[in-house]
């Protein structure tokens, strides 16, 4: 089990939109959002769940990013 440097707030991450080239925001974990009660999940048991089958065995923690400007959404793989 790794530790996410963007979870834990050692590290920020910034992308541009690829529709705008507006900067995205970083809106949390993506699996934050499948439903009502994911956030309050084991974050290990969600990676084994949430539809990327390598990110578990990998080390990587998937954020979404929002696009302020355009609403474009994108998930980014952070290396825990």
């Amino acid at each position: 089990m790794g530790i996410c440097p963007i979870c834990n707030g050692f590290e920020q991450y910034a992308t541009q939109c690829q529709n705008c080239g507006s900067k995205m925001e970083n809106k949390g974990r993506e699996a934050e959002y499948y439903d009502d009660y994911s956030p309050y999940m084991p974050i290990d048991e969600m990676k084994l769940e949430d539809g990327y089958p390598n990110n578990f065995q990998n080390g990587e923690c998937p954020h979404l990013f929002v696009c302020p400007n355009c609403g474009q959404d994108q998930v980014m793989m952070i290396k825990e």
